[in-house]
């Protein structure tokens, strides 16, 4: 037989307060059976371990285990593991269970501090791998083509997601010192500005940016954006029309005129933006793509009591 596994029925049984005749209740099993548990004389069947450990708010390998902990319910033995492991996949684990608690308005104080902390760890470990992720994709591109550029901005943004906007800014100043002439980096730098809030210094930048790039499209898309974000709004939509003109299958030019006319509740210009996008996706195989703004479309034609 198993004399730990016997010691630790019979050890989480009392710590959970639970007699006997409770157990073989919650277990669906005879008072004998789990008697027989505890003093070693049979072991449980194996399909009965899961409940078994879920009862007693541990693992079924926490079962086989010499002095183990005993917790208040199975979440925070879950916390424990992904605590040890900071594997994602432990996160998730305890995350379900968590949510299961929380349905059940079961959740104490301590639940909830320690729910907060695994969100933390896993937050700590997302920023950390996505840095991590970006950089390798940077310093893989020996030619600067447009991922190379799109992960830019999206670190910059990420930085200032996190607080660290200041840093975004002062990298963009130094890069922009050795690269003047490269229209990209100037985007960046807007970028980096208007990432972390700057919207009047951002301006700026795009204004004399367009004194040197007067042809690069992405350029007054940022310029639209930041006179939306200023209350500029007729010239929002020349600066997004110019980009258009500029380049004509630029979407991001089409998404911020789109969601302007929403908020200012033109909704059938609104809608015909997004079927645009949607038909221009389509066109182009992006099928998948295309979901989104036909979403948006049907949310337009509902306020409009289509």
């Amino acid at each position: 037989m198993n004399q730990i596994l016997a010691q630790n029925l019979k050890r989480l049984r009392t710590e959970k307060n639970y007699t006997q005749e409770e157990a073989a209740r919650l277990l669906g099993v005879t008072v004998q059976t789990v008697s027989r548990w505890e003093c070693n004389t049979t072991l449980p069947d194996v399909t009965l371990l899961p409940e078994i450990a879920k009862l007693y708010c541990v693992t079924i390998d926490d079962l086989f285990k010499n002095n183990i902990d005993a917790y208040d319910n199975y979440a925070q033995r879950l916390f424990a593991i992904y605590e040890e492991s900071r594997k994602p996949s432990d996160f998730v684990r305890a995350d379900e269970e968590f949510k299961k608690m929380m349905a059940t308005g079961k959740c104490s104080w301590e639940d909830l501090r320690l729910y907060g902390i695994s969100h933390q760890f896993m937050a700590t470990y997302c920023i950390a791998k996505g840095f991590d992720l970006f950089d390798q994709v940077l310093n893989a591109h020996g030619e600067k083509d447009e991922v190379y550029w799109q992960t830019r901005r999206q670190k910059l943004l990420f930085l200032s997601q996190i607080g660290r906007g200041q840093e975004g800014i002062n990298f963009q100043r130094k890069r922009l010192e050795t690269s003047e002439n490269d229209p990209e980096e100037w985007v960046c730098l807007i970028a980096a500005y208007s990432y972390a809030g700057e919207s009047g210094t951002a301006l700026q930048w795009f204004q004399n940016a367009i004194q040197r790039f007067p042809e690069l499209a992405i350029l007054y898309v940022y310029g639209g954006d930041l006179c939306k974000r200023l209350g500029r709004i007729s010239e929002a939509f020349e600066h997004w029309n110019h980009a258009l003109e500029l380049d004509a299958t630029l979407s991001a030019a089409k998404y911020s005129t789109g969601f302007c006319y929403e908020e200012m509740r033109e909704w059938q210009k609104a809608y015909e933006t997004w079927m645009d996008i949607a038909e221009e996706d389509k066109r182009n195989g992006r099928i998948h793509e295309m979901q989104y703004p036909l979403k948006l479309a049907e949310n337009c034609l509902k306020e409009l009591g289509g």
